[in-house]
């Protein structure tokens, strides 16, 4: 009888045949793919479920994040403004799959790329996200710099201010679509105490004393009403009107004594930011839900002044927040 072969002398054998014929080291840009040829390449993403490793269980997003393309994008003022955008895509993934197709996500997106962007325009990319890669929900998100005339307060000037904004769209398993707007304002935040504490020393002993302020930022999530036409232009025009702040771009003496001035006028706690800004996002019927976090980057303290507020729609976009790092401005 035979001796059965241990699995280290198998091994070896394999070797010894894989040795026999040499790996060519070199690249073939001859090379022509059938599709005889492509039908025999491994496909490991669409392998069965003995493939999987770990628990059984789905994914809520798997996908490609941060891969950068130029789109346009529509402006109120001006025609379609081209900008360099980052994007984000991922889907849902079923406990029986083992992964998707990753470079679907982009291939799919590149199909629409030639359109002019706005919120309303994701809805068709998140149901061919869903259909493609044959998911129950689907996500993409749309990341750029929005730029944006700013007159300076006394001397007529302009600048370009420029706004970090991102568009967001879910598709949901019921085959609902939500979309979202984001954006990033930066605005000067004079402190109340500080200022009446200067105020104080003035009156009491003469004393000359200038209060504290920050560049701050607001990082504003708006989720709009189905078929709105709310735009970032109309977020900005909330913050401003909300903060009156704003960090300028071009100025002159008088435009700096104005921002001094107009400091004084408007002071404002952390906490009075993002109240302001929700008395604000209120009004507007265009949006639905929103969430609001401060950071207000002290320059009394060595670390930073923070608040988080959200409409309180029930199920609806939470006050939690973490990464006040990003709040940085």
């Amino acid at each position: 009888m035979e001796a059965p072969v241990k699995q280290s002398e198998k091994t070896s054998t394999s070797n010894t045949q894989e040795a026999s014929t040499p790996l060519l080291r070199k690249y073939d840009s001859n090379f022509v793919v059938t599709e005889t040829y492509r039908d025999s390449l491994p496909d490991m993403q669409n392998a069965s479920k003995k493939e999987i490793e770990g628990a059984l269980v789905p994914i809520l997003q798997v996908g490609i994040s941060r891969f950068k393309l130029p789109l346009k994008y529509s402006a109120k003022k001006e025609g379609p403004l081209s900008l360099e955008t980052t994007v984000s895509g991922t889907v849902s993934l079923d406990a029986q799959s083992k992964g998707i197709n990753m470079s679907r996500i982009i291939r799919t997106f590149y199909n629409y790329k030639e359109r002019i962007f706005s919120p309303q325009s994701l809805g068709d990319i998140l149901l061919a996200y869903k259909k493609d890669l044959c998911s129950e929900r689907s996500q993409l998100k749309l990341a750029f710099n929005y730029p944006l005339l700013q007159k300076s307060l006394r001397s007529n000037l302009e600048g370009y201010q420029y706004y970090q904004a991102a568009y967001e769209g879910i598709a949901e398993p019921e085959g609902d679509i939500r979309t979202f707007i984001h954006l990033d304002f930066v605005y000067s935040s004079a402190c109340p105490s500080s200022s009446e504490l200067a105020e104080h020393a003035r009156d009491s002993r003469s004393i000359y004393a200038i209060p504290h302020s920050q560049r701050s930022k607001a990082r504003i999530t708006v989720e709009l009403e189905p078929g709105s036409d709310l735009t970032i232009e109309d977020v900005r025009n909330h913050a401003l009107a909300a903060l009156k702040t704003e960090t300028q771009v071009m100025i002159k003496r008088e435009d700096e004594q104005a921002f001094a001035e107009m400091n004084g006028a408007y002071t404002k706690f952390v906490e009075d930011a993002a109240r302001l800004i929700y008395a604000e996002l209120s009004e507007d019927k265009r949006i639905i839900d929103f969430k609001v976090v401060c950071s207000h980057l002290e320059s009394l303290h060595s670390h930073d002044a923070v608040a988080v507020i959200n409409k309180g729609v029930p199920g609806g976009l939470d006050a939690l927040y973490g990464d006040y790092q990003a709040l940085i401005c």
